[in-house]
C-alpha cells in the first residue's frame, strides 16, 4: 500500500451515498485498494492523518475554457454576445501557443487548488492545452472548437478540422487514457450544416465524444428557430451530432421536446450556474432535464465569465438556483448537486468506471478538505456542509491516480512561479500591450 488516509470522514458518493466516520482509505498503484472503518493490517509507505478532515472524490468540471485566464476581469457586466464580439474575440486573436500553454497551466493550478481532478476543455491551440494537462497530471477531455461561417468547406483542407485530427492522433489515450480527445462544434450559431455533417461523421467513425455549446441564450435559441423552424438541439440532431457520445454545455433554454430528444440520444447536459447568472443568460431547468432522463453534470465555463474555477461554488449555486426558480426548498438537494459534480461528471466524460466515487478498484482521484475551519463547525451533516458551506479554499490536498498534485499550498507538478513570470513577461504584454514581448 502506497498511501493510507487514516481516521478520516469519507464521503463515498457510491450507490448508497455513504458517509463513513473515522475510516481508512488505502491507495496502491494509483487505485483505491482499501476502504473500511478498521485499520488495515498492511503497513503503508505513507500515512496521511485525516482527523478533522473529509475525504471525497475529486470534482469533475465538464465545461471550461482553461486558456482564457489572462482575460479574467477584463470584461464584466455585459451580455454574452457583446462580451464575446467586443471584448473576447478581438483579444483571443492575439493568442499564440505559448500564451495558451501558460494560461492553461495557471487554470489547472487553480483547478487543482480547488479540488478538481478532471476537466472537459474546449478551445484552440489544443496541442499546448494537452501539453499542459500532460505535465500537470490532471485528467482532461480536450476538444478543438470548430466554427464555420462561410459556404466553402472541405474537411480535408479546413485548418481547424485538421488541427482536431492531428490532436486526436497525437494525444487521444495518452497516459492510459488520462487525456482524451473529443470533437467539438462550438455552437449552432457559429457554424452550419457542412461542418455539422463532417464533424459528427468524424466523431462517430473515430469513436470519440462530442462537445457543443447548446441553447445558452434566449436570442441564440430563438434565432435558430427562425432560421430553421427547429431548436438548436433538433437541427443538430438532424445532422447526427448527437449520434456520438455528447455533452451539451449550458442548455439554459431547452424546451421539453429538446429534453426528451437529448435523453433519448444519451446526451449529458453541463449546467454552468455561475456563468449563466453572471452573463444573465438565464436559469437552466435542471430538475426538468433530470426528470426527462438526462444526465446533468456541472461546469464552471471559463474563469472570465465566472470568474473562477471553484466547483464548490457551482455546487452551491446549482442547488440555490433550482430552489429559487421553483420556489421549492426541496429542489435539487445537497446530495443531488454533489452527485452532479462527481458521479454525473464521470458519466459525461465516459469515465464512470474509473472515477467519481470512492470505491475499491476506482482510480484514486481524491480530495481532502479541512473541516476544522470556523465556517464548517459544528457539522451536523457532512453533505450539507459540502454543498452549502464549503468552498475550494477548504481543499488541502488533491490527488489524481494516487499522485498528490496539490498539498498545503504547494503544487508538485506545476512551477507556479515560472508560470506567473511567463504571464507577466510574455502573455499579458502580447495580449494587452505594455511591456515588449519576449
Amino acid at each position: 500500500m502506497d498511501t493510507l488516509f487514516s481516521n478520516v470522514t469519507v464521503v463515498t458518493m457510491d450507490e448508497d451515498l455513504r458517509v463513513l466516520f473515522s475510516a481508512f482509505v488505502g491507495v496502491t498503484d494509483g487505485k483505491i485498494s482499501y476502504l473500511s472503518r478498521k485499520a488495515p493490517e498492511e503497513h503503508p509507505a505513507q500515512i496521511i492523518n485525516g482527523e478533522g478532515m473529509v475525504l471525497m472524490p475529486g470534482l469533475i468540471n465538464c465545461h471550461t475554457h482553461l486558456a482564457m485566464s489572462p482575460m479574467r476581469g477584463y470584461a464584466d457586466d455585459v451580455e454574452l454576445h457583446e462580451w464575446l464580439e467586443k471584448y473576447i474575440f478581438p483579444t483571443e486573436d492575439k493568442l499564440d501557443g505559448r500564451c495558451v500553454k501558460a494560461a492553461t497551466l495557471l487554470s489547472i493550478a487553480e483547478s487543482l487548488r480547488f479540488g478538481t481532478t478532471s476537466v472537459s476543455d474546449m478551445y484552440f491551440f489544443c496541442d499546448e492545452v494537452a501539453q499542459a494537462a500532460a505535465e500537470s497530471g490532471i485528467k482532461a477531455n480536450i476538444s478543438r472548437a470548430l466554427t464555420l461561417f462561410g459556404e466553402d468547406f472541405d474537411f480535408e483542407k479546413d485548418v481547424r478540422c485538421q488541427e482536431m485530427v492531428a490532436l486526436k492522433d497525437k494525444w487521444h489515450g495518452y497516459d492510459n487514457g488520462r487525456i482524451r480527445i473529443e470533437a467539438s462544434i462550438h455552437g449552432e450559431y457559429t457554424s452550419n450544416h457542412r461542418l455539422w455533417d463532417a464533424a459528427s461523421e468524424y466523431a462517430i467513425n473515430e469513436g470519440i465524444g462530442m462537445h457543443v455549446h447548446l441553447s445558452e441564450t434566449k436570442s441564440e435559441h430563438e434565432a435558430c428557430k427562425e432560421r430553421y423552424g427547429l431548436t438548436p438541439a433538433q437541427v443538430l440532431d438532424c445532422h447526427h451530432v448527437w449520434d456520438a457520445p455528447a455533452i451539451a454545455a449550458h442548455c439554459v433554454w431547452l424546451e421539453p421536446e429538446d429534453m426528451a430528444l437529448l435523453a433519448k440520444r444519451h446526451v449529458s447536459a453541463v449546467h454552468n450556474p455561475c456563468s449563466n447568472l453572471k452573463l444573465a443568460s438565464g436559469c437552466a431547468k435542471v430538475e426538468d432535464m433530470i426528470r426527462a432522463g438526462m444526465n446533468v453534470c456541472l461546469g464552471t465555463d471559463s474563469n472570465v465569465s465566472n470568474n473562477n474555477l471553484d466547483m464548490f461554488e457551482e455546487i452551491r449555486a446549482a442547488t440555490l438556483m433550482a430552489k429559487g426558480r421553483s420556489l421549492d426548498p426541496k429542489a435539487l438537494p445537497a446530495h443531488a448537486a454533489l452527485l452532479m459534480a462527481t458521479v454525473c461528471g464521470a458519466r459525461a466524460q465516459r469515465r464512470e468506471k474509473e472515477c467519481g466515487m470512492i470505491k475499491v478498484g476506482m482510480d484514486a482521484d481524491l480530495i481532502l478538505l479541512d473541516f476544522t475551519q470556523p465556517h464548517l463547525m459544528p457539522c451536523h451533516n457532512v453533505m450539507s456542509h459540502l454543498a452549502y458551506a464549503a468552498n475550494g479554499h477548504d481543499v488541502v490536498m488533491t490527488m489524481v491516480r494516487g499522485k498528490i498534485l496539490y498539498s498545503a499550498g504547494k503544487f508538485t507538478t506545476i512551477d507556479l512561479e515560472a508560470v506567473v513570470r511567463e504571464l507577466a513577461e510574455y502573455v499579458m504584454p502580447r495580449m494587452f500591450g505594455g511591456k515588449k514581448e519576449g
